[in-house]
């Protein structure tokens, strides 16, 4: 993935499809492999993409983000 490839959320039908604007570094806790008790001493930070879906500024890891194949 890159700058200005169109992405949605792997897994949802029918989400829509945003544009990255942005890559960062940031941690997240996954409560369903890691449990509910956060320790961010635990865990390092992972590939996060800025995506624009109208107006609003989404920061989504990249793991969970598949791109769009544009209709043009």
């Amino acid at each position: 993935m890159k700058v200005g490839d169109l992405v949605k959320l792997k897994g949802v039908g029918d989400s829509r499809a945003g544009l990255i604007v942005e890559f960062m570094e940031k941690k997240c806790w996954r409560t369903d492999a890691l449990g509910p008790k956060v320790d961010w001493d635990k865990i390092q930070p992972e590939s996060h993409a800025v995506v624009v879906f109208r107006s609003d500024r989404l920061e989504i890891p990249v793991v969970d983000l598949e791109t769009v194949d544009a209709p043009w």
